[in-house]
C-alpha cells in the first residue's frame, strides 16, 4: 500500500503540473489550444473518481501536501465533470471537518463547483472576465463579505489575490 501511496503522489504531483503548463491556454484566441487544454481537463477529470473510489480524499497525511494540493487543483479543473467535482467537494468538507485538509483549498473548490451549477459563488475565487484592466468576480452571494468571509478561511482580499495576476 504504501508503495502505491507514494506513485499516487508522485502521478498527482504530474497532473498537477501538466495542468499548470497547459492552464495558459484555457482562454487562448486559438481553438487548438483551448482543445487541447479541454481534452487535459477532461482525462485528468477521470482520474479523481478513480482515486476517490481507491482512497478516499487524498489528504496530505495519505500522499503529502504537494499531491493533496494537485489533487484539489485537478479535481477543481474537472469543469465538464461537475459529479467528479461535486464528489470531490463532499469528501475534501469531511477531511476539512475532520482537520485533515484545509478550508482555504476547501472554499476554492466551493466557488468553482458553485460556478458551474449557475449558483452565486461565496469566496469570489473564481474570475468571469476582466474590465478596464481589472479581474471581475462571478457573481458572490454577499459581496459586500467576501472580504471577511475570505479571511475567515485564510485567503488574501480579492485586491491582493488579483494583484499576483499579471493582466497587462
Amino acid at each position: 500500500m504504501a508503495h502505491d501511496v507514494a506513485a499516487l503522489a508522485v502521478e498527482l504531483a504530474g497532473m498537477a503540473a501538466a495542468d499548470h503548463r497547459s492552464a495558459v491556454h484555457a482562454n487562448s484566441d486559438d481553438p487548438a489550444e483551448q482543445l487541447a487544454w479541454r481534452r487535459l481537463t477532461a482525462r485528468h477529470g477521470d482520474r479523481p473518481g478513480e482515486i476517490m473510489d481507491a482512497y478516499g480524499w487524498p489528504t496530505a497525511a495519505l500522499v503529502g501536501e504537494e499531491a493533496a494540493r494537485a489533487a484539489r487543483l485537478i479535481a477543481q479543473h474537472a469543469d465538464r465533470q461537475l459529479d467528479i467535482q461535486r464528489r470531490a467537494l463532499r469528501l475534501m468538507q469531511q477531511a476539512v471537518s475532520a482537520g485533515s485538509a484545509g478550508p482555504r483549498e476547501l472554499a476554492f473548490l466551493r466557488d468553482r463547483t458553485l460556478v458551474n451549477e449557475g449558483r452565486k459563488q461565496v469566496y469570489g475565487t473564481q474570475i468571469a472576465g476582466v474590465k478596464d484592466g481589472a479581474p471581475i468576480p462571478w457573481p458572490c452571494e454577499e459581496p459586500e463579505r467576501m472580504n471577511e468571509l475570505r479571511a475567515e478561511v485564510g485567503i488574501e482580499s480579492f485586491d491582493e489575490y488579483v494583484a499576483k495576476f499579471s493582466l497587462a
